[in-house]
């Protein structure tokens, strides 16, 4: 559902990504970890046709996201990383408007923001403020809008990141669930999500895939038994070779 080949995205002399190659099917769950400036939100952009790459293609559900971004983007549902909010909207008010925006009225309109708030759990605060919301049920409410159309494929950008122990737990099975008739593809860099909510993950290191693998087989990869010693394994080699080059001068 995902075919993303040879995606390279510079910015002046700066290479954010460098010639990725990979691919998500319907029914698996891709995390994308690495660390803080590999490239995963610059690749999460480009799949999601927010901003054009410097070569390479990218396919979702067949359509060019390219060459069709507005074709491509019919079958995609978009968490961006900081989602925005209308503070000023009760929850069902915003999904209403995001339904609206992609195209749905009536009936289709009315079903789609219900199935959203049932499948995100927030019956409790559909007619509330999105101001007087904790920040688990707005992100869950970030969430929702994503879903609202029943996109084939998601693209969740750091969908946990500032959520209690709680909230992440909750957003992790939820992802599981959606996962088992989508094509997920979720940043993360935090490392217990893979067993968490993954049936695969990559590692990515300034710009290329570093390692790609199920969650065993990353385990399995790191010879400890640790996914963290695997990340620092294949993600601090430069630094590394930096300290041995100091010592020795």
């Amino acid at each position: 559902m995902i075919e993303v080949e040879n995606l390279t995205k510079k910015f002046g002399s700066k290479t954010a990504v460098d010639d990725l190659s990979f691919s998500v099917k319907k029914g698996e769950v891709l995390g994308f970890l690495g660390p803080n400036g590999a490239g995963k939100s610059t690749t999460m952009r480009m799949v999601t046709g927010f901003i054009p790459p410097t070569s390479g293609s990218i396919r979702v559900c067949g359509v060019s996201v390219v060459q069709d971004p507005m074709g491509a983007k019919r079958h995609i549902g978009y968490l961006p990383e900081s989602a925005p909010l209308y503070n000023d909207m009760t929850v069902i008010g915003f999904l209403n408007f995001g339904a609206e925006i992609r195209g749905l009225s009536g009936s289709a309109k009315k079903d789609s923001v219900e199935k959203a708030i049932e499948t995100c759990f927030l019956q409790s605060v559909a007619n509330q403020s999105i101001d007087t919301l904790s920040k688990g049920y707005r992100h869950r409410t970030c969430l929702a809008q994503s879903l609202l159309h029943d996109p084939d494929v998601l693209i969740l950008d750091e969908p946990t990141d500032g959520l209690d122990p709680n909230q992440k737990h909750e957003v992790r099975q939820l992802i599981r669930r959606l996962g088992e008739d989508k094509a997920i593809l979720f940043s993360t860099h935090i490392l217990e999500e893979v067993e968490a909510a993954c049936t695969r993950a990559v590692i990515v290191d300034r710009g290329k895939i570093v390692v790609d693998g199920t969650p065993a087989e990353l385990i399995a990869k790191s010879g400890t038994g640790s996914l963290t010693d695997l990340f620092r394994q294949v993600t601090t080699l430069d630094t590394a070779s930096s300290a041995t080059s100091e010592d020795a001068a």
